[in-house]
Parts: structure tokens; sequence; C-alpha cells
């Protein structure tokens, strides 16, 4: 299913763009202790001539205030660099809530590079607009609304680190369990709903637990839709997971809600990951068993009861070979 050879790896090459505030000078101050060639704001128009120069994995900043800046002018550059084969190209887009957008300025006094008349709110919307294409467009999607710098330097290290196989081809699979009442999780591709389930919050004794404690999880377990429930979504990902790359999409987001986001989905977050770890967790697509899975608890995270971890690392040094998808 896998070989290694000769051939190097394509260079990668990341644009990291998003909402001023959301962390894109720490994400591309972290790719540098990456190893990774950073430049922020260059022109647009210079873009192609520094790729061609570098000789190591690049990070070029591109927001608001870089000169030229047009959403439309960056996609178009992102299609012509993904035209050369030895170029591995990724749009990453740095976001958060307003609100937490708004705190960060009050504390930093900074000025928004769009507000022109002191309006912080006016320049994060008239922000939020100009760059619309770019999320919509984005390979990976960064919210970091409730992502303190450890956390968010964890994170892009798991995703871009070479010593830790970051820099391995194929789909990055993240499951992430979250509450509902919490808000939805803005970088998922994939949204299901675990509130029909029994719930373990009514039970004394499961109340204060989360389902990575086994009688939690058993209580879920037990429940009579439980194992069709978790069937089904398998199936699914094994149907869209390999179309994902197909389109070119380098990471896929599976977000599982409940009501308090510690139990049931928590238990199926954990079930599924298991599943699809397994060596034959994606049936027959090939290349799909070394595809890296990472797991987070989001709600667990913010109480500081779990991070992001591995379901299964990146093997260093592999490519999966494209999966086989029947003809539409």
């Amino acid at each position: 299913m896998f070989s290694a050879d000769d051939t190097p790896a394509p260079r990668r090459i990341l644009l990291v763009s998003g909402l001023s505030g959301a962390g894109k000078s720490s994400i591309l101050r972290i790719l540098e202790d990456l190893d990774h060639e950073v430049i922020d704001n260059p022109p647009l128009g210079m873009l192609d001539d520094i790729v061609a120069r570098a000789e190591r994995p690049v990070a070029i900043g591109v927001d608001s205030r870089t000169r030229g800046f047009d959403a439309t002018a960056v996609l178009d550059a992102v299609a012509r660099l993904r035209v050369n084969p030895h170029l591995r190209v990724e749009l990453i887009y740095a976001t958060a809530d307003e609100n937490v957008l708004l705190r960060r300025y009050t504390a930093t006094r900074r000025r928004h590079p769009l507000a022109l008349h002191g309006n912080v709110t006016e320049g994060i919307e008239a922000e939020t607009a100009l760059t619309a294409p770019l999320r919509a467009a984005a390979d990976l999607v960064i919210d970091t609304t409730d992502m303190p710098p450890p956390e968010l330097r964890r994170f892009v290290e798991s995703r871009f680190s070479p010593w830790e196989g970051g820099g391995s081809e194929g789909l990055t699979v993240a499951l992430m369990s979250f509450a509902y009442p919490s808000g939805l999780p803005r970088e998922a591709d994939l949204v299901l709903d675990a509130r029909f389930l029994r719930n373990p919050h009514y039970v004394p004794e499961l109340a204060p637990k989360t389902g990575l404690d086994a009688d939690v999880a058993a209580y879920v377990m037990a429940d009579s839709d439980y194992a069709p429930f978790l069937d089904q979504i398998h199936a699914m990902l094994q149907l869209v997971l390999p179309r994902f790359v197909q389109e070119g999409k380098k990471y896929a987001t599976i977000a599982i809600g409940c009501s308090g986001g510690r139990h049931r989905s928590v238990t199926i977050v954990e079930a599924l990951a298991a599943r699809l770890a397994a060596p034959d967790g994606m049936g027959a697509y090939k290349g799909a068993g070394q595809w890296p899975i990472m797991i987070m608890h989001r709600e667990l995270a913010r109480q500081g009861l779990t991070s992001w971890r591995w379901a299964r690392k990146p093997v260093e040094g592999f490519k999966p070979d494209m999966p086989q998808v029947p003809a539409s």
C-alpha cells in the first residue's frame, strides 16, 4: 500500500491569512521555528518570485495590510502556484469571535488596519467581508477564540512540524467533541448531533465524570441507538473522506456535539477515532490507512482537562496512494 521512493517531497508553500488580531503573526512565528522561511505581507506581485527563489518550506503572510490586497488576486496566485507539481500549496485562515478580537485590541491598544475612524467593530466587519473568499477557500481554518498561545503552538506544530511528520502527504482528520450551547466549531467540515442519546448528566454518579471514563462510555454505549449511529457515521466517513482528498482537501474536521460536550460526544469521538485508526478503518481505500487522525474535546480542553492528541500519528517518509473512488 505504501512504498518509500527517492522522489523529493513537494516543497510546502503556506499562505497565511485571516482576521487582524486572530493570531496570524503568532502562527507565522511558530512556522519560522519549524524551519519555514517566513515573509509577512510582501506585495502580491512578488509571490511567484519569492516562491521561485526559496530553498526551504515557505510561509507567507497575506492580509488586508498587504499592498495591493485583493482576495481574488490571492486565490489566483494560489491556483497558479498549485500548477507546479513540485509545490504543495496550502491556504491557512486565522479567525476568532468578534468579541474576542475586540477584547484583544482593547488589551493591546493597537489600531485596527481597517478602522479608519477608530471604530474597531467597523474594522473587523470590513475585514471579515474583505477576506470572506479566502476563508471559504482555505485548506485549514484556525479558530483561536478559545486557544491560548501554548495550545496554538501545539496545534500548529502537530500540523506542520517536519519532525512530527506534519509534512506528510494525504488527509489529516480531526475529530472534535463540543457543546451546542457554546456554539458550533467554525472550522468543522461536518457536524453531527448526539443529543438524542440518553444523557449521563442525569445520573448523579456519572454527571461529574466525562466520556473518557469507562463507566460513562459504557452508559452511553448501552443506548440501543448508539451502535447504529456510530456505524452510520463510520460508513459516511468511509464514503466522504476519500472524496475530500479528490477535491484537494488536506484537512477534515468532524465535529460531534451534545448538550455539555462532556459525555455523549466525547464517547462517540473516542470510539470513532479507534475505528478510523484501525488498519482497515477506511475500508478498501488505498492510502487511507496512514492518514493522521487527531482528537480534540473542545469543552474538556477549555476546562484544562485534556488537549489535542493523536489517535494515529503521521508516518514520516511515506506517501499514501490516492484513494480509488468509483466513478460517479
